[in-house]
């Protein structure tokens, strides 16, 4: 079954979505080989020190590679596949910046996996993810669905336009006595009327405070509360496009339509 599912993951060929190369179980030590990155991922490079900050047009770069994958993943199949462990450290990019998501299918695999141990996978019994991605529903609701997917991308969003970690705001950003992850914090910011404070500072004042603002009302629009109000990954990816439009981001993969699982609120 493992073999199969190994199989099955690694037959989803999209540019972006990095391809698993292969899967090995040796006692109590799982192993997934992926294609070698150059850049690093996401998680890391944004908070490399010394180094100079991602550009606007970058962080746009990675957020619409980014969503054409998972909307591929969501919108490309009939039935669709729901990665189910998102995060920035889920996020590879190559030598130009180009995103690519792993870990697509790794929930199963470890479900599916043999030997000692497998009762205390955090991808079981209904803890997926990692903390400050997953969707408040799952606390009462452990399943995987394609929303739940849309809520810890929005938090990718907003770490992209904040340089904040999903788990934890640091730094004179948090403000004194604020404790919360990231979703709290830019939360916190809204209802106070100061959402402009969780834009890295790196960002503001460069001309691009128009596209900053579509793409921050995006990342919104994927942590909303109630998974019903929340974009699908395809309204997701052809938002942050239309932002894109003439810049280097809004290639079309024509040979990877998004032809299932979209309702009326996917029209715009």
């Amino acid at each position: 079954a493992v073999r199969a599912e190994r199989g099955r993951v690694g037959q989803l060929r999209h540019p972006n979505i990095g391809p698993l190369l292969g899967f090995c179980v040796v006692e109590d030590v799982r192993l997934l080989v992926y294609k070698h990155m150059e850049s690093g991922a996401l998680s890391s490079v944004m908070k490399e020190p010394g180094e100079a900050p991602l550009d606007w047009a970058t962080r746009l770069r990675i957020a619409v590679g980014a969503a054409r994958g998972l909307a591929w993943l969501h919108h490309g199949f009939q039935v669709p596949q729901i990665h189910q462990n998102l995060s920035s450290s889920a996020v590879l990019l190559d030598e130009d910046y180009e995103a690519r998501f792993t870990d697509v299918g790794l929930t199963r695999l470890v479900r599916m996996a043999p030997g000692e141990g497998g009762d205390t996978s955090p991808f079981l019994n209904g803890d997926f993810g990692e903390y400050g991605y997953v969707a408040p529903e799952c606390a009462s609701n452990p399943v995987a669905t394609m929303k739940g997917d849309v809520y810890a991308f929005g938090v990718i969003l907003l770490e992209l336009v904040s340089g904040q970690e999903a788990a934890t705001v640091t730094g004179d950003a948090a403000g004194e006595g604020f404790k919360g992850t990231l979703v709290d914090w830019v939360n916190q910011l809204k209802a106070s009327g100061r959402i402009g404070d969780a834009v890295h500072k790196s960002l503001r004042g460069n001309g691009h405070d128009s596209e900053i603002d579509e793409f921050v009302k995006i990342a919104f629009a994927c942590i909303m509360v109630h998974p019903r109000e929340r974009f699908s990954m395809y309204r997701v990816y052809h938002s942050l496009k239309s932002i894109g439009q003439g810049r280097d981001v809004s290639e079309q993969f024509d040979e990877f339509p998004l032809a299932y699982n979209k309702d009326e609120s996917d029209t715009m």
